[in-house]
């Protein structure tokens, strides 16, 4: 189990600080009165962060300038679906901007990095072949097999936050994220999904509140740790309202079971979440927040 929470840092780099899960971090970690550094390669809308880089993560002098007084980093830019861009464009981006990233941080002293790694890592839920999981419940030892440049550029982040402990000592924690949204963005593909559940069958139905991945980034920002670490992310059930071993029954009927799984999943293994990162998912589509929960979403929002 962990011990207590180390302290925050005083600076972190925010990359990708455009997009939603950026957005989010980067106004979590302002409201907890961290100073942030936030890079993107464009910005739609006005950042809350009081250093603002336009900028390509792939790009060593930028990043090394962004890097500037930061003592971690947050690293979420990247390309993030295959469908965006050749596998050559999308391999290629995401892993020469998570090496440079790291390797940058590195040879600054930067002592802790947090990386978006993905669900998609060991490679089956984007598969174009017809393969299943090796087991439920996915969980971070689950065999690769691996057929795009987005689930390679994943795996090859991994292994590049571990090149880069031995390397430069930074310890870092890649968060394997499913699919993350805001509350209604989620339900609304809770109810596409409903139309076709076995669109979703390889990633075992996971889905995480966009409110519990930023409080995963935190975490893994402040708790004390050594190495380079992997760790597997879910909500407590699954995206579709309905009992786990009936839709393992209808859709993954092959496909065996370790261990014991709820009544409503999930079919990802948190063990390691809970257990290193003391992270316990707080949102569910399917119960509804509280009055506290709300005033959270506005501070992220606002």
């Amino acid at each position: 189990m962990i011990g207590p929470l180390g302290a925050l840092p005083r600076r972190v780099l925010v990359t990708g600080a455009d997009g939603s899960i950026g957005r989010a971090t980067t106004e979590r970690l302002i409201g907890l009165g961290v100073a942030v550094t936030a890079l993107s390669l464009d910005f739609a809308a006005d950042s809350p962060a009081d250093r603002v880089i336009v900028g390509d993560a792939r790009d060593e002098a930028t990043v090394a300038g962004a890097l500037e007084g930061a003592d971690a980093v947050v690293h979420l830019a990247a390309i993030p679906h295959p469908s965006l861009g050749t596998p050559a464009v999308v391999f290629g981006t995401n892993a020469v901007a998570t090496f440079t990233v790291l390797a940058q941080a590195g040879q600054a002293g930067v002592q802790r990095a947090v990386i978006a790694s993905s669900i998609n890592a060991f490679g089956v839920p984007m598969n174009t072949n017809q393969v299943m999981p090796a087991y439920y419940p996915l969980d971070e030892e689950i065999p690769a097999d691996i057929a795009d440049g987005y689930s390679l550029s994943k795996q090859a982040d991994e292994a590049s936050a571990r090149m880069a402990f031995r390397r430069w000592g930074i310890s870092s924690v890649a968060l394997r994220f499913p699919l993350i949204k805001d509350r209604d963005t989620l339900l609304r593909s809770a109810e596409d999904i409903a139309n076709d559940p076995s669109s979703m069958a390889r990633e075992g139905w996971a889905y995480l509140d966009l409110r519990d991945g930023v409080r995963a980034i935190e975490l893994a920002l402040t708790v004390p740790l050594s190495g380079a670490h992997v760790v597997g992310l879910s909500a407590d059930d699954l995206l579709i309202d309905r009992p786990a071993a009936e839709l393992l029954r209808a859709y993954a009927p092959s496909v065996p079971v370790r261990g014991v799984i709820g009544a409503h999943g999930p079919l990802v293994d948190t063990t390691r979440a809970r257990d290193l990162l003391g992270f316990e998912p707080q949102h569910s589509i399917h119960r509804p927040d509280r009055a506290d929960d709300e005033l959270e979403l506005g501070a992220l929002r606002a």
